[in-house]
């Protein structure tokens, strides 16, 4: 198997149990306050990594614009995740996961129309199927029409569709960032976790923090370790190979959290919600290879 390929596979893997995790740990967590705790860990538990790695932490001769982008995608990424993390404490983790992993549909237009992508037939086509998952990720066996109403009207579907089309920025600018400006993910990584760490402080004195969350740190170290080291392996296979081949690759990660929601958690609608991790991944690997 190809390195990148093992990279975006263990990724996938990693990615969908915290996925579950965040469903089983932390719902009684306000997104701002779970978000300010993991994030500040980050650093901490991979700044280690950084320093035996070697790798200069910003390239010498564009360090303002370096900071610069990656601060601008942290932004749209503290969205992606507020709004994902809401999803996934309102609404059970094998519904949202389907539907908030469409991302690529969101990608193919801003691509097109940002950075002049045209879409083939097959693309169109993987769009179409995407697309479908979000129906029958809301299917329970009612009228034609009723999962589309479910899904107009489920605030769930909506913070999960919401957080998509986030990520599906914060995609393009990743693009960009590794592409053009050769970031490294010992740059990126702790500069977006401090990034998201401070965004959330004020948000988070809206909120009460729950007072066992000492008691629970063993838990955010845990989490933090899933954030910096599935996005380190991320960007490995980004650098291995091509956009295309990763990213069906990686969103394979909601069919892990359909499969361990169901499975461990007992959530509802098994076979359905399985059937639209499985469409939404093949939409997604139709447009990515399109």
């Amino acid at each position: 198997m190809n390195v990148g390929i093992a990279y975006a596979v263990l990724s996938a893997l990693v990615f969908g149990v915290y996925l579950f995790v965040m469903k089983r740990w932390f719902t009684e967590y306000p997104s701002p306050v779970f978000l300010l705790i993991t994030y500040s860990l980050v650093p901490v538990v991979y700044l280690p990594f950084v320093f035996v790695s070697g790798e200069p932490f910003l390239p010498a001769g564009n360090r303002a614009n370096v900071l610069a982008s990656v601060l601008a995608v942290t932004g749209v990424t503290a969205v992606g995740l507020l709004t994902l993390f809401r999803a996934i404490r309102v609404g059970e983790v094998s519904y949202v996961s389907p539907i908030s992993k469409l991302v690529p549909v969101f990608v193919l237009p801003l691509e097109v129309g940002l950075l002049g992508q045209h879409l083939t037939p097959l693309q169109v086509g993987g769009v179409a199927v995407a697309t479908t998952a979000v129906y029958v990720a809301n299917w329970q066996g009612t009228a034609l029409l009723a999962p589309l109403e479910r899904a107009w009207q489920s605030r769930p579907a909506q913070l999960a569709l919401l957080s998509a089309a986030s990520f599906a920025f914060v995609d393009v600018g990743k693009r960009v960032l590794m592409q053009e400006l050769a970031i490294a993910p010992t740059t990126y990584i702790p500069v977006m976790a401090v990034g998201i760490a401070a965004l959330m402080t004020p948000l988070s004195f809206r909120y009460q923090v729950p007072s066992g969350w000492r008691a629970d740190l063993p838990k955010f170290v845990v989490a933090s370790l899933f954030v910096a080291y599935a996005n380190h392996i991320v960007l490995l296979s980004f650098q291995q190979l091509p956009a295309s081949i990763v990213s069906p690759i990686v969103n394979g990660q909601a069919i892990v959290a359909v499969v361990l929601g169901a499975v461990l958690l007992d959530e509802s609608h098994f076979r359905a919600r399985l059937a639209a991790a499985g469409l939404a991944i093949v939409g997604i690997a139709m447009i990515s290879v399109g």
